[in-house]
């Protein structure tokens, strides 16, 4: 084995595992044997995708689109892209900066590994979604993380990003709507960070799902930026796997030969969903939206109730943070005892980042009846704790 095949496999090992997961493995062990499980750790919809996006999948397989598209995506697709951040924000892109993917992880992959050569630096908020800093250090990056905290919303002070910025910060990563705080940037916040000597990779991926303001793409400040984003949450599609780049024009080709090689191309009849998705679904996400806040606040009525709320309200996305700093100081085995003995699952909050170990994250994705009920479990658990 050479040593660079070699090098790539211990990569590989040592990613750390997703603790979510590791949860919710627990938790569908624990329901084998018979156990009730309220299910409150996953970020994935429990909402059915609507049906404009199931019927135009179907006829696209029985039309025999089943073939490879481009591999930047089907046209027709980054042309309704690109119509949507016109549409929505105002926002020129043309479809030739899109690449479509199988999911935003892969387009993740993709923009970390054009961007960022050995030693470069992005910059991460902590609390931050689990797997940004593991595709960082996969692709031969350094993640440099910036502590955010829950009396200033979970968001970057700028000048703390300034201390950070040195010559081989390459990018700093911003997620609005936030996984795992909820918590959702301003413009004038975003038009601050675009202002900074680096590129912005932007999360966008739960846009759509805002209840209080409006959510900015970063596209609206600065075209020195990567946008990634995709069909998941705001039309639950999780298990469908459609996402795409927004990619400042000079890296497109560096992103689409890698996308050849490792992707080929996302699934043609799934582009075809995508394209009905946007064409067609904005009323049944604004239905979506009224489902998920009613949840939000319900579950944030109960955290205050049990004391447990953080000082800003998440207003974004569908998660919650729940400060549990004054019943543990370690938060992974907090939330396997919460699974033991409530028989609730939570994702702890250690795998969003050392600054979040104080904190569970409690995913509203799930129907009001078993909020309701996990919460009541919760309740009794923490009165008897310790």
């Amino acid at each position: 084995m050479t040593s660079d095949v070699q090098e790539i496999a211990q990569k590989a090992r040592d990613i750390q595992p997703f603790l979510v997961m590791d949860v919710l493995e627990k938790a569908q062990q624990l329901q084998s044997r018979g156990d009730d499980i309220i299910h409150l750790e996953i970020g994935e919809p429990d909402l059915e995708t609507p049906e404009p996006i199931k019927e135009a999948a179907i006829k696209a397989l029985r039309d025999g689109d089943t073939h490879y598209t481009h591999s930047l995506g089907k046209l027709e697709l980054r042309e309704e892209i690109a119509n949507y951040y016109w549409r929505k924000y105002g926002v020129r892109v043309s479809p030739e900066q899109i690449v479509v993917t199988s999911g935003t992880s892969p387009a993740m992959l993709l923009v970390f590994s054009v961007l960022l050569e050995r030693g470069d630096e992005v910059i991460l908020p902590d609390p931050h979604y689990a797997c940004y800093p593991k595709f960082i250090r996969y692709t031969e990056g350094k993640p440099v993380f910036i502590n955010v905290y829950e009396e200033q919303g979970f968001k970057y002070r700028l000048e703390d990003i300034k201390k950070q910025t040195g010559s081989r910060t390459r990018a700093v990563m911003v997620n609005s709507p936030s996984n795992p705080t909820g918590n959702v940037f301003s413009g004038e916040e975003l038009r601050n960070i675009s202002n900074l000597d680096c590129y912005i990779i932007s999360d966008e991926i739960y846009h759509g799902l805002v209840y209080e303001g409006e959510e900015h793409t970063i596209l609206e400040y600065t075209d020195r930026a990567f946008v990634i984003n995709g069909f998941s949450k705001r039309y639950a599609m999780t298990g469908w796997r459609l996402g795409y780049v927004i990619a400042p024009p000079q890296f497109v080709r560096s992103i689409q030969k890698l996308q050849q090689n490792l992707f080929i191309c996302a699934g043609s009849f799934v582009q075809a969903a995508g394209i009905a998705a946007l064409r067609e679904c904005d009323g049944h996400v604004a239905d979506m939206v009224k489902i998920y806040d009613e949840r939000r606040r319900y579950l944030l009525a109960r955290l205050r109730e049990m004391g447990v709320a953080t000082r800003v309200e998440p207003t974004g996305a569908y998660y919650v943070l729940a400060n549990i700093t004054k019943f543990s100081s370690d938060s992974y085995k907090f939330a396997f005892e919460i699974l033991e003995k409530a028989k609730v699952a939570v994702a702890p909050g250690i795998d969003f980042g050392q600054n979040c170990n104080g904190y569970i994250r409690i995913s509203y994705a799930n129907s009001l009846d078993n909020i309701k009920e996990g919460l009541d479990r919760l309740e009794r658990f923490f009165k008897t704790y310790g």
